[in-house]
């Protein structure tokens, strides 16, 4: 879209989507849960010393692997040490860079109503995203993604209002040729939500292509768009030491252009990374704070999060491991190093389970309850992972969504209210030793609202559940999927805007897409 051009405004607000979500279930309205806990601290302060001299001796002494050749050549500007593709960088400079860095940003989607604040002791969540398989109940087997599986996982992220953000594809669609498969999947999550969206870092024309997307959902011009973040990308590093061509490109796109990026290393204790999990966080902290000290030097005050997926391999077999003790404590010891560089921080919440089962949801809950005590900003993979993020599952997304509406129902201040209502003497004296609370004023006022609602969960003693059918909790879930597809009605946007991104998606294709041979 050319500067200059008459604006258009997506329109849609938050209000509206909450009022639709009503018509399947009842769920919490949309907010920006704010973490009032102080986060749970397993390292001493000379640990946490430790682990910050380890970080910046592997920058120092071991370097870190670019194979991107422009950043090769920043680093050199910079004046950092390059030998070949391997960078080393004084700690000097970067503690210099990441004092540039924001502690707290905003992004702002096409609907202002769901701009969500990175930072301080916000928590925000976000669908699952990447996996190349999709399964449900009704198929009831594994299979590959599809455009439609997508879409219809697009809509429970934006039906959802404890979804904060659309993260990247929640299903690979590999029904679609991988040259146009941006363009289909970021027009469909456009259409489909009005939420932050998400662009991979997979070559420039990826990226490109996605901020050019954004930028015409919001009828926005170059220079408001650049103003301020309005979308994200995430990287991973390829542990150890080293960071890929792609990745590192689109980064520097999107930072040049003023959007958010979030660096995670993807550190697994005892194959990509030391057996130790202080050795793999160090590792995990070093990997990330190369890039994010590039990035500052290269725009400084560019919003970056530092991210951690640092977990433990199954030493009898090799597998990814996930929601694990180590897994927890390794989450709540970067959150300390994250603070201590004064950055926002990612996690993630992951299971290993292959199907929606028991140990899906406790190894999920482990994972989102280490995001709570570590004092995470945003939490990636937050609804719908399985499998260590092989499978996508709708089941699971709502099962999901229940364990997280019930951390932000923890969250809220009402629940620790003290005022003279809250504790309430009045009532206690009124009932005194020989009555109960069920019938008297003061709980006539307030048992609306007292207690967290489920939406999957069943409450029922066993004789009432096994009467109304002794539906197990994922056919529940199941149920609960179908109801939301079937009174599903996507966020408002103006058809010009409309026009606009089909037009823009039909030349992108003309031209190619994005190449796949390299």
């Amino acid at each position: 879209m050319a500067d200059g051009k008459p604006k258009r405004r997506g329109g849609g607000r938050a209000g509206a989507a909450t009022r639709r979500g009503t018509a399947a279930i009842e769920q919490m309205p949309w907010r920006l849960p704010v973490n009032t806990d102080r986060p749970t601290e397993p390292l001493t302060e000379e640990g946490v010393q430790a682990i910050h001299d380890g970080a910046m001796r592997i920058l120092e002494e071991i370097g870190i692997e670019f194979l991107n050749e422009e950043a090769l050549e920043i680093f050199r500007e910079a004046g950092c040490r390059v030998d070949g593709t391997n960078v080393r960088m004084g700690r000097d400079w970067v503690m210099e860079m990441l004092g540039h860095a924001p502690a707290q940003f905003a992004i702002t989607p096409r609907n202002p109503d769901r701009r969500i604040t990175i930072g301080g002791k916000h928590i925000l969540f976000g669908n699952v995203s990447s996996p190349p398989n999709y399964f449900d109940l009704e198929i009831g087997k594994k299979v590959s993604g599809s455009r439609a599986q997508c879409a219809n996982l697009l809509r429970l992220t934006q039906y959802f209002n404890c979804i904060h953000f659309a993260g990247g594809y929640p299903v690979e669609p590999v029904d679609i040729h991988a040259s146009v498969r941006h363009l289909d999947v970021v027009h469909d999550k456009l259409l489909l939500t009005d939420k932050v969206v998400h662009a991979y870092s997979l070559g420039r024309e990826r990226v490109e292509d996605v901020m050019e997307m954004v930028k015409i959902a919001g009828g926005l011009s170059e220079d408001e768009f650049a103003a301020k973040p309005h979308m994200y990308t995430n990287i991973n590093s390829t542990s150890p030491l080293k960071h890929d061509v792609p990745m590192i490109d689109g980064c520097l796109r999107c930072v040049r252009r003023g959007q958010a990026v979030i660096v995670t290393p993807f550190t697994l204790a005892g194959a990509m990374a030391p057996v130790t999990m202080s050795g793999a966080v160090t590792l995990s902290i070093a990997e990330a704070l190369s890039a994010i000290a590039l990035f500052q030097y290269v725009r400084p005050g560019a919003p970056c999060v530092i991210g951690t997926f640092t977990s433990n391999v199954d030493m009898k077999s090799g597998a990814p491991a996930f929601g694990t003790p180590e897994y927890m404590r390794a989450t709540q010891m970067t959150g300390q190093m994250a603070r201590f560089y004064g950055l926002p921080m990612r996690a993630s919440g992951v299971c290993a389970a292959n199907v929606p089962d028991g140990q899906a949801m406790w190894e999920t809950s482990n994972s989102l309850w280490s995001a709570v005590q570590s004092g995470t900003n945003i939490v990636y993979h937050a609804a719908g992972w399985l499998e260590g993020g092989l499978v996508a599952s709708p089941e699971k997304f709502v099962m999901d969504c229940e364990v997280l509406q019930m951390i932000q129902r923890y969250m809220e201040p009402e629940v620790v209210a003290t005022g003279p209502g809250d504790i309430a003497i009045d009532a206690i004296k009124e009932v005194g030793p020989q009555g109960h609370f069920f019938g008297i004023q003061h709980t006539q006022d307030r048992y609306e609202k007292a207690f967290y609602q489920p939406i999957v969960s069943d409450w029922r003693n066993f004789e009432a559940w096994e009467a109304a059918g002794g539906i197990w909790t994922a056919e529940r879930a199941h149920r609960t999927f179908k109801d939301i597809l079937n009174t599903f009605e996507a966020p408002p946007i103006d058809d010009g805007i409309k026009e606009e991104l089909a037009a823009f998606v039909d030349r992108r294709k003309a031209e190619g897409g994005a190449p796949t041979d390299f």
